[in-house]
Protein backbone atom coordinates (compact mmCIF):
# COMPACT_ATOMS: atom_id res chain seq x y z
CA UNK A 1 0.00 0.00 0.00
CA UNK A 2 1.79 3.12 -1.25
CA UNK A 3 0.59 6.51 -0.14
CA UNK A 4 0.25 9.40 -2.55
CA UNK A 5 -0.66 12.19 -0.12
CA UNK A 6 -1.99 13.12 3.29
CA UNK A 7 -4.28 15.90 4.42
CA UNK A 8 -4.93 17.28 7.88
CA UNK A 9 -8.20 19.12 8.43
CA UNK A 10 -9.31 21.10 11.47
CA UNK A 11 -13.07 21.05 11.96
CA UNK A 12 -15.65 22.28 14.43
CA UNK A 13 -19.10 20.90 15.20
CA UNK A 14 -21.73 22.39 17.47
CA UNK A 15 -23.17 20.12 20.15
CA UNK A 16 -26.95 19.85 20.35
CA UNK A 17 -26.67 20.81 24.02
CA UNK A 18 -23.86 21.66 26.45
CA UNK A 19 -22.05 18.61 27.82
CA UNK A 20 -20.72 19.09 31.35
CA UNK A 21 -18.30 16.85 33.23
CA UNK A 22 -15.97 17.43 36.16
CA UNK A 23 -13.51 18.89 33.62
CA UNK A 24 -15.88 21.66 32.51
CA UNK A 25 -18.60 22.44 29.95
CA UNK A 26 -18.35 21.89 26.18
CA UNK A 27 -20.70 23.54 23.69
CA UNK A 28 -18.69 22.91 20.52
CA UNK A 29 -16.09 20.35 19.55
CA UNK A 30 -13.00 21.31 17.59
CA UNK A 31 -11.04 18.35 16.26
CA UNK A 32 -8.61 17.10 13.62
CA UNK A 33 -9.28 14.72 10.75
CA UNK A 34 -6.48 12.80 9.00
CA UNK A 35 -7.00 11.77 5.37
CA UNK A 36 -4.58 9.40 3.64
CA UNK A 37 -4.77 8.82 -0.11
CA UNK A 38 -3.25 5.69 -1.63
CA UNK A 39 -1.60 5.59 -5.05
CA UNK A 40 -4.71 3.86 -6.40
CA UNK A 41 -7.01 6.66 -5.25
CA UNK A 42 -8.60 5.08 -2.14
CA UNK A 43 -8.86 7.40 0.89
CA UNK A 44 -8.72 6.39 4.54
CA UNK A 45 -9.79 8.66 7.38
CA UNK A 46 -9.05 8.80 11.10
CA UNK A 47 -10.14 11.28 13.76
CA UNK A 48 -7.97 12.84 16.45
CA UNK A 49 -10.01 13.08 19.64
CA UNK A 50 -7.79 15.58 21.45
CA UNK A 51 -9.85 18.49 22.77
CA UNK A 52 -9.14 22.21 22.50
CA UNK A 53 -7.89 22.31 26.09
CA UNK A 54 -5.59 19.64 27.62
CA UNK A 55 -7.99 18.65 30.42
CA UNK A 56 -8.83 14.99 29.86
CA UNK A 57 -5.19 14.34 28.95
CA UNK A 58 -2.04 16.31 28.23
CA UNK A 59 -2.89 16.41 24.53
CA UNK A 60 -4.82 19.16 22.79
CA UNK A 61 -5.74 20.11 19.24
CA UNK A 62 -2.64 22.33 19.17
CA UNK A 63 -0.19 19.66 20.36
CA UNK A 64 -1.67 17.05 18.03
CA UNK A 65 -1.55 19.44 15.08
CA UNK A 66 2.12 20.15 15.75
CA UNK A 67 3.29 16.53 16.03
CA UNK A 68 1.19 15.44 13.06
CA UNK A 69 2.51 18.18 10.77
CA UNK A 70 6.12 18.17 11.93
CA UNK A 71 6.69 14.44 12.42
CA UNK A 72 4.01 11.82 11.88
CA UNK A 73 2.60 12.70 8.45
CA UNK A 74 5.88 13.67 6.74
CA UNK A 75 7.56 10.55 8.14
CA UNK A 76 4.65 8.37 7.06
CA UNK A 77 4.86 9.52 3.46
CA UNK A 78 8.50 8.47 3.24
CA UNK A 79 7.66 4.85 4.04
CA UNK A 80 7.07 2.34 1.23
CA UNK A 81 4.49 0.17 3.02
CA UNK A 82 2.87 2.14 5.87
CA UNK A 83 0.67 -0.50 7.51
CA UNK A 84 -1.02 0.31 10.84
CA UNK A 85 1.40 -1.88 12.79
CA UNK A 86 4.44 -0.54 10.96
CA UNK A 87 3.36 3.03 11.63
CA UNK A 88 2.88 2.43 15.36
CA UNK A 89 6.28 0.75 15.56
CA UNK A 90 7.89 3.70 13.76
CA UNK A 91 6.48 6.31 16.18
CA UNK A 92 7.04 4.33 19.37
CA UNK A 93 10.18 6.37 20.03
CA UNK A 94 8.05 9.51 20.40
CA UNK A 95 6.78 9.63 23.96
CA UNK A 96 3.10 10.41 24.43
CA UNK A 97 0.93 11.86 21.64
CA UNK A 98 -1.37 8.81 21.79
CA UNK A 99 -4.33 10.64 20.26
CA UNK A 100 -2.30 11.89 17.31
CA UNK A 101 -0.89 8.38 16.79
CA UNK A 102 -4.39 6.89 16.89
CA UNK A 103 -5.64 9.36 14.27
CA UNK A 104 -3.03 8.14 11.77
CA UNK A 105 -3.38 4.48 12.77
CA UNK A 106 -7.16 4.49 12.30
CA UNK A 107 -6.82 6.26 8.93
CA UNK A 108 -4.41 3.50 7.88
CA UNK A 109 -6.88 0.87 9.13
CA UNK A 110 -9.67 2.42 7.08
CA UNK A 111 -7.44 2.57 4.01
CA UNK A 112 -6.08 -0.98 4.39
CA UNK A 113 -9.59 -2.40 4.86
CA UNK A 114 -10.90 -0.49 1.83
CA UNK A 115 -8.08 -1.80 -0.35
CA UNK A 116 -8.94 -5.34 0.75
CA UNK A 117 -12.65 -4.73 0.19
CA UNK A 118 -13.57 -5.59 3.79
CA UNK A 119 -14.88 -3.64 6.76
CA UNK A 120 -12.65 -2.38 9.56
CA UNK A 121 -14.52 -4.82 11.81
CA UNK A 122 -13.56 -7.77 9.61
CA UNK A 123 -10.00 -6.48 9.27
CA UNK A 124 -9.68 -6.42 13.07
CA UNK A 125 -11.36 -9.79 13.51
CA UNK A 126 -14.78 -8.60 14.68
CA UNK A 127 -17.94 -10.59 14.08
CA UNK A 128 -20.92 -8.73 15.51
CA UNK A 129 -23.30 -6.96 13.17
CA UNK A 130 -24.71 -4.82 15.97
CA UNK A 131 -23.18 -3.50 19.18
CA UNK A 132 -25.02 -2.71 22.38
CA UNK A 133 -24.56 0.87 23.54
CA UNK A 134 -25.51 3.12 26.41
CA UNK A 135 -25.73 6.86 26.87
CA UNK A 136 -23.62 9.22 28.95
CA UNK A 137 -25.54 12.00 30.69
CA UNK A 138 -23.66 15.16 31.57
CA UNK A 139 -24.04 17.17 34.77
CA UNK A 140 -27.30 19.14 34.67
CA UNK A 141 -28.36 22.40 36.28
CA UNK A 142 -30.82 20.70 38.62
CA UNK A 143 -31.67 17.20 39.78
CA UNK A 144 -35.21 17.33 38.30
CA UNK A 145 -33.67 18.35 34.96
CA UNK A 146 -31.39 15.33 35.14
CA UNK A 147 -34.28 12.97 35.88
CA UNK A 148 -36.22 14.36 32.91
CA UNK A 149 -33.20 14.01 30.65
CA UNK A 150 -32.68 10.38 31.70
CA UNK A 151 -36.37 9.73 31.00
CA UNK A 152 -36.02 11.06 27.47
CA UNK A 153 -33.04 8.80 26.80
CA UNK A 154 -34.93 5.81 28.11
CA UNK A 155 -37.84 6.72 25.84
CA UNK A 156 -35.37 6.86 22.95
CA UNK A 157 -34.47 3.24 23.67
CA UNK A 158 -31.24 3.40 25.67
CA UNK A 159 -31.12 0.71 28.35
CA UNK A 160 -27.90 1.63 30.19
CA UNK A 161 -27.46 5.10 31.68
CA UNK A 162 -24.11 6.58 32.74
CA UNK A 163 -24.22 9.65 34.96
CA UNK A 164 -21.35 12.10 35.18
CA UNK A 165 -20.63 12.83 38.85
CA UNK A 166 -18.30 14.92 41.00
CA UNK A 167 -18.16 15.91 44.68
CA UNK A 168 -21.40 17.75 45.42
CA UNK A 169 -23.15 16.21 42.42
CA UNK A 170 -23.40 12.53 43.30
CA UNK A 171 -25.70 11.37 46.10
CA UNK A 172 -28.73 13.51 45.24
CA UNK A 173 -28.74 12.92 41.45
CA UNK A 174 -28.02 9.19 41.71
CA UNK A 175 -30.68 8.78 44.41
CA UNK A 176 -33.25 10.67 42.35
CA UNK A 177 -32.61 8.70 39.16
CA UNK A 178 -32.73 5.40 41.04
CA UNK A 179 -36.00 6.39 42.77
CA UNK A 180 -37.63 7.32 39.47
CA UNK A 181 -36.27 4.33 37.53
CA UNK A 182 -35.70 1.49 39.99
CA UNK A 183 -34.88 -1.17 37.39
CA UNK A 184 -32.40 0.50 35.03
CA UNK A 185 -28.66 -0.15 34.96
CA UNK A 186 -26.79 2.89 36.27
CA UNK A 187 -23.08 3.60 35.85
CA UNK A 188 -21.32 6.69 37.15
CA UNK A 189 -18.19 8.40 35.86
CA UNK A 190 -16.18 10.91 37.88
CA UNK A 191 -13.27 11.66 35.53
CA UNK A 192 -10.79 11.71 38.46
CA UNK A 193 -12.81 14.26 40.48
CA UNK A 194 -12.55 12.69 43.98
CA UNK A 195 -9.74 12.78 46.56
CA UNK A 196 -8.38 9.37 47.50
CA UNK A 197 -9.82 9.71 51.01
CA UNK A 198 -13.33 9.42 49.52
CA UNK A 199 -13.21 5.61 49.12
CA UNK A 200 -15.76 4.77 51.81
CA UNK A 201 -18.03 7.67 50.96
CA UNK A 202 -18.27 6.56 47.32
CA UNK A 203 -18.80 2.96 48.38
CA UNK A 204 -21.74 3.93 50.62
CA UNK A 205 -23.79 5.79 48.03
CA UNK A 206 -22.86 3.45 45.19
CA UNK A 207 -24.09 0.48 47.21
CA UNK A 208 -27.14 2.30 48.53
CA UNK A 209 -28.45 3.10 45.06
CA UNK A 210 -27.33 -0.09 43.30
CA UNK A 211 -24.79 1.48 40.99
CA UNK A 212 -23.41 -1.20 38.67
CA UNK A 213 -20.13 0.54 37.85
CA UNK A 214 -18.02 3.39 39.21
CA UNK A 215 -15.60 4.79 36.65
CA UNK A 216 -12.29 6.55 37.38
CA UNK A 217 -13.17 8.33 40.64
CA UNK A 218 -9.52 9.07 41.52
CA UNK A 219 -6.48 10.51 39.79
CA UNK A 220 -5.02 8.41 37.01
CA UNK A 221 -1.97 7.37 39.05
CA UNK A 222 -3.95 6.62 42.23
CA UNK A 223 -3.91 2.86 41.66
CA UNK A 224 -3.88 1.96 45.36
CA UNK A 225 -7.00 4.05 46.02
CA UNK A 226 -8.82 2.32 43.18
CA UNK A 227 -7.68 -1.01 44.60
CA UNK A 228 -9.14 -0.12 48.00
CA UNK A 229 -12.44 0.81 46.35
CA UNK A 230 -12.48 -2.41 44.32
CA UNK A 231 -11.79 -4.67 47.30
CA UNK A 232 -14.98 -6.69 47.92
CA UNK A 233 -17.04 -4.08 46.06
CA UNK A 234 -20.51 -5.05 44.85
CA UNK A 235 -20.03 -2.75 41.83
CA UNK A 236 -17.38 -2.81 39.12
CA UNK A 237 -14.49 -0.34 39.39
CA UNK A 238 -13.68 0.85 35.89
CA UNK A 239 -10.40 2.48 34.92
CA UNK A 240 -10.25 4.91 32.02
CA UNK A 241 -7.55 7.59 32.23
CA UNK A 242 -5.30 5.27 34.28
CA UNK A 243 -4.86 2.76 31.43
CA UNK A 244 -2.75 4.10 28.59
CA UNK A 245 -0.68 1.06 27.56
CA UNK A 246 0.19 -2.55 28.36
CA UNK A 247 2.32 -1.66 31.38
CA UNK A 248 -0.37 0.44 33.08
CA UNK A 249 -2.92 -2.33 32.53
CA UNK A 250 -0.61 -4.96 34.00
CA UNK A 251 0.04 -2.78 37.05
CA UNK A 252 -3.70 -2.27 37.61
CA UNK A 253 -4.42 -5.98 37.21
CA UNK A 254 -1.65 -6.95 39.61
CA UNK A 255 -2.91 -4.43 42.18
CA UNK A 256 -6.51 -5.66 41.71
CA UNK A 257 -7.51 -2.07 41.10
CA UNK A 258 -9.61 -2.75 38.00
CA UNK A 259 -12.73 -4.85 37.48
CA UNK A 260 -13.82 -3.16 34.23
CA UNK A 261 -11.75 -1.67 31.40
CA UNK A 262 -12.74 1.33 29.33
CA UNK A 263 -10.89 1.32 25.99
CA UNK A 264 -10.73 4.61 24.12
CA UNK A 265 -8.81 4.35 20.88
CA UNK A 266 -7.32 7.82 21.24
CA UNK A 267 -6.24 7.35 24.84
CA UNK A 268 -4.31 4.14 24.18
CA UNK A 269 -2.83 5.14 20.83
CA UNK A 270 -4.77 3.09 18.31
CA UNK A 271 -7.49 0.54 17.65
CA UNK A 272 -5.02 -2.34 17.39
CA UNK A 273 -3.60 -1.36 20.78
CA UNK A 274 -7.11 -1.20 22.21
CA UNK A 275 -7.86 -4.66 20.84
CA UNK A 276 -4.74 -6.04 22.51
CA UNK A 277 -5.57 -4.44 25.87
CA UNK A 278 -9.15 -5.75 25.79
CA UNK A 279 -7.97 -9.26 25.03
CA UNK A 280 -5.51 -9.12 27.92
CA UNK A 281 -8.22 -7.87 30.28
CA UNK A 282 -10.54 -10.70 29.26
CA UNK A 283 -7.88 -13.31 30.04
CA UNK A 284 -7.66 -11.78 33.52
CA UNK A 285 -11.43 -11.98 33.99
CA UNK A 286 -11.98 -8.24 33.54
CA UNK A 287 -14.74 -7.22 31.09
CA UNK A 288 -13.97 -4.47 28.57
CA UNK A 289 -16.02 -1.91 26.69
CA UNK A 290 -15.42 0.89 24.18
CA UNK A 291 -15.63 4.49 25.37
CA UNK A 292 -16.35 7.57 23.30
CA UNK A 293 -14.93 11.10 23.11
CA UNK A 294 -17.73 13.10 21.41
CA UNK A 295 -16.54 11.85 18.02
CA UNK A 296 -17.98 12.84 14.67
CA UNK A 297 -19.32 10.09 12.42
CA UNK A 298 -15.78 9.17 11.33
CA UNK A 299 -14.48 8.47 14.82
CA UNK A 300 -17.80 6.96 15.85
CA UNK A 301 -17.60 4.49 12.97
CA UNK A 302 -14.11 3.38 14.02
CA UNK A 303 -15.37 2.91 17.59
CA UNK A 304 -18.37 0.86 16.49
CA UNK A 305 -16.11 -1.42 14.44
CA UNK A 306 -13.81 -1.89 17.43
CA UNK A 307 -16.77 -2.65 19.71
CA UNK A 308 -17.79 -5.46 17.34
CA UNK A 309 -14.85 -7.55 18.57
CA UNK A 310 -15.64 -10.43 20.93
CA UNK A 311 -13.35 -9.07 23.64
CA UNK A 312 -15.79 -6.21 24.32
CA UNK A 313 -18.70 -7.51 26.35
CA UNK A 314 -20.18 -4.47 28.16
CA UNK A 315 -22.34 -1.79 26.47
CA UNK A 316 -20.24 0.81 24.67
CA UNK A 317 -20.44 4.57 25.28
CA UNK A 318 -21.13 5.33 21.63
CA UNK A 319 -24.75 6.48 21.32
CA UNK A 320 -26.55 7.58 18.17
CA UNK A 321 -25.26 10.53 16.16
CA UNK A 322 -28.14 12.80 17.18
CA UNK A 323 -27.19 12.43 20.85
CA UNK A 324 -24.43 14.98 20.23
CA UNK A 325 -24.80 16.57 16.77
CA UNK A 326 -27.76 17.83 14.76
CA UNK A 327 -25.50 17.98 11.70
CA UNK A 328 -22.55 15.60 11.28
CA UNK A 329 -19.84 15.31 8.62
CA UNK A 330 -20.90 11.88 7.30
CA UNK A 331 -23.64 11.02 4.84
CA UNK A 332 -25.39 8.40 6.99
CA UNK A 333 -25.75 9.01 10.74
CA UNK A 334 -25.73 6.27 13.35
CA UNK A 335 -29.29 5.54 14.54
CA UNK A 336 -30.24 3.69 17.72
CA UNK A 337 -31.95 0.41 16.92
CA UNK A 338 -33.89 -2.20 18.92
CA UNK A 339 -32.15 -3.52 22.00
CA UNK A 340 -30.19 -0.28 22.46
CA UNK A 341 -27.88 -1.24 19.58
CA UNK A 342 -26.05 0.42 16.71
CA UNK A 343 -25.49 -1.35 13.40
CA UNK A 344 -21.89 -2.03 12.42
CA UNK A 345 -21.40 -0.52 8.94
CA UNK A 346 -20.85 -3.29 6.42
CA UNK A 347 -19.20 -1.46 3.52
CA UNK A 348 -15.44 -1.40 2.89
CA UNK A 349 -13.32 0.36 5.51
CA UNK A 350 -15.38 2.27 8.04
CA UNK A 351 -18.39 1.98 5.74
CA UNK A 352 -19.18 5.69 6.10
CA UNK A 353 -18.48 8.51 3.67
CA UNK A 354 -18.04 12.23 4.14
CA UNK A 355 -20.94 14.56 3.51
CA UNK A 356 -19.34 17.23 1.34
CA UNK A 357 -21.81 19.82 2.53
CA UNK A 358 -21.36 18.93 6.20
CA UNK A 359 -17.59 18.75 5.79
CA UNK A 360 -17.35 22.18 4.15
CA UNK A 361 -19.54 23.70 6.84
CA UNK A 362 -17.40 22.26 9.65
CA UNK A 363 -13.94 22.79 8.15
CA UNK A 364 -11.85 25.60 9.62
CA UNK A 365 -8.41 24.86 8.12
CA UNK A 366 -6.59 22.27 5.99
CA UNK A 367 -3.01 21.36 5.13
CA UNK A 368 -1.77 18.93 2.50
CA UNK A 369 1.36 16.75 2.35
CA UNK A 370 2.77 15.02 -0.75
CA UNK A 371 4.92 11.94 -1.02
CA UNK A 372 8.56 12.93 -1.71
CA UNK A 373 9.78 12.10 -5.21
Amino acid sequence: MELRSARLHELELELVEPFETSFGVETTRRFLLVELEAAGGEVGRGECVAATEPLYSGESVATAREILTSRFLPDLLRRPVPTPDAFLASVERYRGHAMAKAAVETALLDLAARERGVSVSAYLGGGRRRVEVGVSVGIQRTVPALVRRVGRYLDDGYRRIKLKVRPGWDVAPVRAVRAEYPDIEIWVDANQAYPTRAVERIRRWADAYHVAQVEQPFAERAIRAHARLAADARFRVCLDESIVDDVSLEDALEARAITSLNVKTGRVGGATVGRRLARRAVTAGVPAWVGGMLESGIGRAHNVHLASLAAFTLPADLSASDRYYASDIVETPFVLGPGSRLDVPRGPGTGVELSERGFRRARRASRSFRRPR
